[in-house]
């Protein structure tokens, strides 16, 4: 488990500055991969939701 917490750390971070790059300088190919990293993100959450349960049992 905290190998994914590492995990989702890294991703949200990678998230963070390539959409910050999106709106504050406009740079298209950063949304992109803000988008990407998000969609990645909502993968590693749902894994680690799923870790939670388990653990809680």
């Amino acid at each position: 488990m905290e190998k994914l917490f590492a995990s989702i750390q890294e991703k949200l971070q990678f998230f963070a500055d390539n959409a910050a790059d999106q709106v504050n300088k406009g740079n298209k190919a950063a949304g992109a991969r803000a988008r990407k990293a998000s969609l990645e993100l909502e993968k590693l959450l749902k894994e680690f939701r799923k870790s939670s349960i388990n653990a809680a049992k």
